[in-house]
């Protein structure tokens, strides 16, 4: 890893951490698109069942402002990558 280059921001992760990216053991997915793109989701623990679920999560930043929520989808054919699909109250 180029030690210049940023550490990626974990979704959720408090904006006054010091250390505001992945964890070792942790697993993550990148969200694609919308109000969270770049940033990383921590989907450690997940079900099989939870990960086939839209991951509904609360931002300030999405269309709706404070009580909104951006929704992701994990991408079939990258497990890895989590797509935006949309904002909702």
């Amino acid at each position: 890893m180029d030690h210049r280059m940023p550490r990626r921001r974990v979704y959720g992760a408090d904006h006054e951490d010091p250390d505001p990216g992945p964890r070792p053991g942790h697993a993550y997915g990148e969200l694609v698109g919308g109000p969270l793109d770049g940033l990383l989701l921590d989907v450690t623990g997940w079900s099989a069942d939870r990960l086939a679920e839209e991951a509904r999560l609360p931002t300030e930043i999405g269309r709706y402002g404070t009580g909104g929520r951006a929704h992701y989808r994990r991408r079939e054919s990258d497990p890895g990558r989590w797509d935006w699909a949309g904002d909702s109250r």
